[in-house]
């Protein structure tokens, strides 16, 4: 067997390997879903507006011409600033079944570390809380969301032989319709509405007219909501637009919902997404033709929905506008091609959120983990 090396990452032919590796590694598998590939490339040029905030490395692991592993570290300088920290995360972890490899992709993710001052490492986390995050440890035989990663079931034990222990858990569920009477919650929210004089929303607008108008109330409700969540950060301007502007084709008024006071100020939304999993999947995450018919027939007659962020401004929090997004929901399952709900990823300790499930038929059939390890 050929000796193995780790190189970083330098070259545009190191760039594609980086991130075409996993494409090759999961190819034909049905249950993972790969990311946009133009997202990818775009990390190792200044369209990546996380420089500002962040210092990342790049590594391939080789055998000889053949690539068996990659990882990239990150030192979040905002997260670690906030949270008086000296952590670098580690994120697009992929690897053959090999302690050997696995164990020399994070000593150079290790040894970045230390020369940065740090004394963890955490992950898998991206340079924000909506990238992909957690690596997945129950669930393998589900289909992975679009927002989420995909991972063999070998990878947990890499990472623990590797010295990596539990920091935080996710849980993922799969809801089905509510099993409690929608007119009893709508009323409760429609009397919330009218006692804290709040409105809706105008969808009427049409998308570019709606996104522009909330999407800074939104991404403000979003900072206060999750300003204490594990792993988050708050989003800077820049970050805001490449959010956006990733999304924008993906985004429709039906699947977003915003409540406003009476300066029309958002205090509570909720933001999903039709399931994109399958129609990404043939293409390796390029926009070909092909991949851009199946996307726009997913959009138009989605057979699930992918539940991304909800968040209430606190105020409102203890009144009846916490039945906000399961009213939401609930009118979900009126398309009668929708069968579920995915909600992606909650932090286990949170049993706000996971109650709110109870309300559904519904399974937990996913488990992801972000670990840590003391340097």
């Amino acid at each position: 067997m050929e000796d193995l090396k780790i190189i970083p990452v330098l070259t545009r032919k190191d760039r594609k390997e980086f991130v075409e590796y996993p494409l090759r590694l999961y190819k034909d598998n049905p249950y993972f879903v790969p990311p946009f590939y133009a997202d990818e490339m775009s990390l190792f040029t200044p369209k990546n507006i996380y420089f500002k905030t962040c210092e990342s490395t790049f590594f391939l692991a080789k055998r000889g011409a053949e690539t068996v592993g990659r990882i990239q570290g990150i030192l979040q300088k905002q997260y670690n600033e906030i949270r008086g920290l000296k952590q670098v995360r580690f994120t697009r972890f992929d690897c053959e079944d090999n302690v050997e490899t696995a164990k020399a992709l994070f000593d150079a993710v290790e040894a970045w570390a230390r020369e940065k001052g740090m004394t963890e490492v955490v992950g898998p986390l991206g340079y924000s809380d909506l990238e992909r995050e957690g690596l997945l440890i129950e669930g393998f035989d589900y289909l992975s969301t679009f927002e989420e990663q995909y991972n063999y079931a070998y990878y947990p034990a890499l990472v623990e032989r590797c010295g990596y222990e539990k920091d935080v858990d996710w849980l993922e569920h799969r809801l089905f319709k509510c099993k409690e009477v929608s007119d009893r919650m709508k009323s409760i929210l429609d009397h919330t509405m009218k006692k804290c004089n709040l409105h809706f929303g105008d969808k009427s607008l049409g998308k570019k007219k709606f996104i522009k108008k909330y999407k800074e109330g939104i991404f403000r409700c979003i900072d206060e909501c999750y300003k204490d969540l594990y792993g988050t950060v708050p989003f800077t301007p820049e970050m805001q637009k490449q959010i956006v502007d990733q999304f924008t084709l993906f985004i429709d008024p039906k699947y977003i919902e915003v409540a406003c006071d009476e300066k029309d100020e958002v205090v509570a939304f909720g933001l999903c997404m039709p399931g994109l999993g399958e129609a990404l999947q043939k293409s390796g995450g390029r926009l070909t033709p092909a991949c851009l018919i199946r996307l726009l027939k997913a959009l138009k007659k989605p057979r699930s929905v992918d539940l991304g962020l909800v968040g209430i401004m606190p105020k409102y929090r203890n009144g009846g506008l916490s039945v906000f997004m399961i009213t939401v929901m609930q009118d979900m399952f009126k398309d009668p091609n929708i069968e579920y709900l995915e909600t992606n990823l909650n932090l286990e300790e949170n049993t706000a959120i996971r109650s709110m499930w109870k309300r559904f038929e519904h399974i937990q059939h996913k488990r992801r983990r972000s670990y840590i390890k003391k340097l």
